[in-house]
């Protein structure tokens, strides 16, 4: 994933966490509006979440923000 896509990934995982406490799940889908106005940037975290690491629909935002900031 191109890094500006990493750092909203983590933003938002550190707002859900915030509002929602450690346990919060989350898919790759909050990542983004509601609108999928530009398929080709859904792509990325589609791919990373699903074919490179093969995560659930559903995953810990703890475990999320831990595997994009060790550079997974």
């Amino acid at each position: 994933m191109r890094q500006s896509l990493r750092n909203k990934a983590v933003s938002v995982c550190n707002e859900k966490i915030a509002k929602k406490g450690e346990a919060v799940g989350l898919s790759f889908y909050a990542f983004f509006a509601n609108k999928n106005d530009d398929p080709d940037l859904l792509m990325e975290p589609a791919e990373w979440w699903i074919r490179k690491h093969a995560l659930d629909h559903f995953e810990k935002a703890t475990k999320i923000r831990e595997m994009i900031t060790s550079g997974l």
